[in-house]
């Protein structure tokens, strides 16, 4: 009887054990989603006012301002070898060719994606006010559901709904009050053709959030890691940076760089570390946006980033002293709401994910 005793105390003992590695994981995998949300927010801030900061101060070509969206990916690569030295070599697979030349197919597809996607923004820029372009952009919410659901069965539950328009009533609601804005001057071939280019790069952008879900349930199975994140990071904006880098040249953009660079009204010194620090703050963003979407989903990552909307208002009236009015604080506040609405379904999601994990280790 004793000895009865003994073993379901140690079972007990057993089955603790066994569930607290997960609660573990659970609480160490948000601490990694919020780290992700407020780098993948505060790059795409940083990036957006050191972009305005290169218009305002005399900046012209597109190209350039495409480019600094892909070509800042040297900056990952000091923390990326480290973490290859660390982690090792990986071991031998019988099918290497293969799933090379997936990986490969992956990332070109990915870098034209990436390229793509720059290329039709900084077109929309060209000929519509951003107030225009930023309204159109409010669709990719839209697009990225679509893709999810029928790349990755994204499951469309009461709060998803819910969290899809607060923001997106949020984004419209942003920008409702300059819709009207000023369009004399634009002809009416190019004002097409700019919100023909702005409402495709929203597509784009929502299909790429998808494809890389895709990517990392199909090719990477679902493993989740920082040098996996930082592969599908350095490697398509490497392809999106060599297509950046033939257009700068072929539209002739390479001889305009010199003189736009003297008469840059903040000086060359100041030219150059606006292009730098757009750079990063871009590459940054797209890694902690793919560290969301490795975590949680692509839909998720899609409405962090519309987070940033709001907070890119309040930071715009702090540096460039841009109007802030009752509207944008009610934008702000649906944003926030839509977001924690999202985060509220993804924690009721692993909490019936750990049930069931402790369920079948208890059987």
């Amino acid at each position: 009887m004793s000895e009865s005793k003994g073993s379901n105390s140690n079972t007990g003992t057993i089955s603790q054990t066994t569930v607290s590695p997960p609660a573990e994981n659970h609480i160490i995998k948000w601490l990694r989603v919020i780290l992700y949300a407020v780098i993948a927010v505060s790059g795409q801030t940083s990036g957006l006012l050191l972009s305005r900061l290169y218009y305002q101060k005399g900046g012209t070509s597109n190209w350039v301002e495409s480019l600094t969206q892909a070509i800042g990916f040297p900056v990952l690569l000091p923390y990326y070898l480290h973490r290859c030295l660390k982690t090792g070599p990986p071991h031998s697979d019988p099918v290497v060719k293969p799933r090379l030349l997936l990986l490969v197919l992956v990332y070109v597809y990915m870098g034209l994606l990436t390229a793509a996607n720059s290329l039709l923004y900084s077109i929309g820029y060209e000929y519509l006010p951003v107030s225009i372009v930023t309204l159109v952009s409010a669709s990719q919410l839209a697009f990225n559901a679509l893709f999810s659901y029928f790349l990755n069965s994204q499951k469309f539950t009461p709060l998803i709904i819910n969290s899809l328009l607060l923001l997106t009533i949020s984004s419209v609601l942003t920008v409702s009050n300059n819709t009207t804005g000023n369009l004399q001057g634009i002809a009416n071939g190019n004002y097409a053709l700019g919100f023909i280019c702005t409402f495709s790069a929203t597509a784009v952008y929502g299909l790429m959030l998808a494809s890389q879900q895709l990517v990392f349930r199909k090719v990477f199975d679902n493993k989740q890691s920082q040098k996996l994140v930082m592969d599908l990071t350095i490697y398509p904006s490497f392809v999106a940076s060599i297509f950046g880098l033939i257009g700068f040249f072929v539209s002739g953009d390479h001889k305009l760089l010199i003189p736009e660079m003297d008469s840059y009204e903040l000086g060359k010194a100041s030219y150059i570390m606006t292009l730098v620090s757009t750079a990063v703050c871009w590459q940054v963003s797209i890694f902690a946006g793919l560290g969301l979407v490795s975590e949680l989903s692509a839909l998720f990552a899609n409405c962090i980033f519309a987070l940033g909307l709001p907070v890119n208002i309040i930071a715009a009236f702090i540096v460039f002293k841009d109007e802030m009015d009752i509207a944008k604080g009610i934008s702000m506040v649906l944003a926030i709401w839509g977001v924690i609405s999202y985060a509220y379904q993804q924690y009721l999601d692993d909490c019936n994910d750990e049930t069931k994990e402790s369920e079948v280790s208890k059987v």
